[in-house]
């Protein structure tokens, strides 16, 4: 096997880095966010091998060119029975690559702004299916509060709930976020590209999060803890995922037996979608919803609520008579492959 040349050695070393330290570090902590990094560049490096026949001796920035990474996109859909929405997102993770890759080499910057000519396939819009009101009291209902476990799952699923945020922003919150015993309670949160948000709590999630505290984390907490840890962890190691998708479809399925407004499959981002949902219904204006929610675009909320061009009118009108309306403040309340070569193994 020829040697790998300088730049192939150049390009193996950023994907490595931004990958292992960058992404993880600048972009994200959310763990599905950098799943997807490391899928979409090892599916790359995959194409370029198989496809393309690039070995480490001729990877070059030519191996990211229009021509390429169109036929990528061809081969992800085509060759590995990718949906259109999953092809936009292993794009979206190669540009963000291509942009830090050109913010450290201006030779790369080229490469970058041709890949952001490529147009994203269309998606066939999608509601996301929230909860109702009624769904979401019987949920609250389900945990027992006789047993620790039930105290911290109800715990869970009301500050999930009442803050309408992201499943690893609740489960990133560390006691040095949680401020309570003040006028007005809150939580800060990271969101994505690490922006951090104030989102202020009502009485009684304030009551229920101080009793899960003392019983789980003591009277003098670490305020380096995360405040829903891992059983086998301890309090230095968030509580995964996993753990509490398991943990909500466990109630969902008792809950359904009383209403069968409760989905047996509820997952987290559910009651993201109900409270924001709910807030809306409530009378609360779109932009204070788009801000609580994390998103930078007010049309992503639009599209993320299912606001179409009928309805769009009567979302913005909340905000034309602001000052006449009395708005209810719910925000208050190498075996030598190129994947190998690359260090993505």
């Amino acid at each position: 096997m020829k040697k790998p040349t300088s730049e192939s050695l150049e390009i193996a070393k950023y994907i490595h880095s931004f990958i292992t330290d960058y992404a993880p570090t600048h972009k994200t902590n959310s763990e599905n966010t950098l799943k997807s990094y490391r899928n979409a560049l090892t599916l790359y490096l995959t194409f370029l091998e198989k496809e393309m026949h690039i070995t480490p001796s001729n990877l070059s920035m030519d191996c990211f060119s229009l021509e390429y990474i169109e036929k990528w996109m061809k081969w992800i859909r085509e060759n590995r029975g990718c949906s259109a929405q999953t092809c936009n997102i292993r794009l979206g993770a190669l540009r963000t690559f291509l942009k830090y890759l050109s913010d450290r080499n201006l030779s790369y910057l080229s490469t970058y702004e041709i890949a952001c000519t490529i147009p994203s396939m269309k998606v066939p819009q999608r509601k996301v299916h929230g909860l109702s009101k009624k769904a979401v009291k019987q949920l609250l209902d389900m945990p027992k509060l006789s047993t620790k476990t039930g105290r911290r799952d109800l715990a869970f699923m009301i500050l999930l709930y009442s803050t309408a945020t992201r499943l690893d922003e609740i489960l990133s919150l560390k006691i040095q976020d949680v401020y309570l015993g003040i006028s007005k309670p809150y939580v800060s949160v990271i969101g994505k590209g690490q922006k951090r948000r104030t989102l202020y709590v009502l009485p009684k999630v304030e009551a229920h999060l101080k009793k899960y505290i003392e019983e789980y984390h003591g009277s003098n907490p670490d305020p380096n803890s995360y405040l829903f840890y891992s059983r086998n962890l301890g309090p230095n190691g968030k509580m995964t995922q996993a753990a509490i998708d398991k943990m909500l479809k466990k109630h969902a399925k008792a809950a359904n037996f009383l209403c069968d407004e409760v989905p047996v499959n509820l997952h987290a981002h559910q009651f993201r979608h109900a409270k924001a949902s709910h807030w809306l219904e409530d009378g609360m204006n779109i932009v204070q919803i788009s801000f609580l929610l994390g998103h930078e675009q007010l049309e992503t909320t639009m599209i993320y609520l299912d606001i179409t061009t009928e309805n769009e009118r009567q979302a913005l009108a909340t905000l034309e008579y602001e000052k006449d309306k009395n708005i209810s403040k719910k925000w208050k309340n190498m075996d030598g492959s190129l994947v190998d070569f690359c260090g993505m193994k």
